[in-house]
């Protein structure tokens, strides 16, 4: 993309004013990379559940292919998947 000649003085030379202190730049700089990992850390979360969900799936169909005496063994499985709790940022 081609900056306008405006754009080029601006950013070489500016305007001579301040726009805003280096603190606000960098409070306005921690609100964003907060927002940013509230961002990351619900997806990754939200990622997770989608990833037990489809593997529950698997365990709830393959309950159509065995005897009903497996079956809860896999609806109980399937259950086990779907409500695991993380332990340790190593199971992420």
């Amino acid at each position: 993309m081609e900056i306008s000649d405006f754009q080029k003085a601006f950013l070489s030379g500016g305007t001579g004013k301040t726009l805003f202190t280096q603190k606000e730049f960098d409070d306005a700089l921690a609100v964003a990379k907060a927002e940013i990992m509230t961002v990351a850390i619900d997806t990754t979360k939200a990622a997770i559940q989608i990833e037990r969900d489809e593997c529950a799936k698997i365990a709830e169909n393959f309950v159509k292919t065995i005897q009903v005496d497996d079956a809860n063994i896999c609806r109980d499985i399937a259950h086990a998947i779907r409500n695991r709790m993380i332990s340790s940022q190593s199971d992420l």
